[in-house]
């Protein structure tokens, strides 16, 4: 068997039988339940593939929703990551039974459509990651920021603000004694000028 990779990403991967004849019958018995193994892995690891009770590769049609906000429905930021059949049976992969020179053709034709389709699902998980991780990069800014000035607020040096308010109320003070001197004078003026 031998395999060729696509030369771009849009190129399929093919898959060439070569020297058939020499593969013996219990050497093919063998071949046939390999296969069949693998693809029972195949399911069992789509199925055992989980996070917080949502599969997205098993085929079960739960899909992932991912809020960026709590607001009101009308201003509500979300998205959706919808899952894929990544099964055997989704990636239309049956089990082998003879592997026949035309049954061997049949399943490497299959599986090199089902590697494409796992590359496009590949990509389109990424390119949902992609926008989740930058969403959570800017929540985890905001929550700095916040942070920051809610410890500015709390975290104040009391003796500091003491300090600040008794220089304040001084400022006052002076400035209402200095009021009272001025009109003190004034009417000293005054009582000057009428005598």
């Amino acid at each position: 068997v031998s395999y060729t990779a696509g030369a771009t990403s849009g190129d399929a991967d093919t898959f060439t039988i070569t020297n058939y004849a020499s593969t013996s019958d219990a050497d093919n018995a063998e071949l046939v339940s390999q296969f069949n193994d693998i693809l029972d892995q195949i399911d069992k690891l789509s199925a055992d593939s989980s996070y917080n009770g949502v599969n997205l590769i098993n085929g079960t049609g739960s899909d992932l929703t991912v809020a960026f906000n709590e607001h009101r429905d009308d201003r509500k930021s979300e998205l959706t990551i919808s899952s894929a059949d990544l099964t055997s049976s989704g990636l239309k992969v049956s089990k082998a039974s003879s592997l026949s020179a035309d049954e061997s053709n049949l399943k490497l034709d299959s599986l090199s459509e089902a590697l494409s389709s796992l590359r496009k699902q590949g990509s389109t998980f990424g390119s949902k990651l992609n926008t989740v991780t930058i969403r959570e990069g800017f929540t985890k800014e905001s929550i700095n920021t916040l942070q920051t000035g809610a410890d500015a607020l709390v975290l104040a040096d009391s003796n500091e603000e003491g300090a600040n308010m008794l220089a304040l109320q001084t400022r006052q003070q002076l400035s209402t004694t200095s009021l009272s001197l001025a009109s003190q004078a004034d009417q000293a003026v005054l009582r000057f000028l009428r005598a």
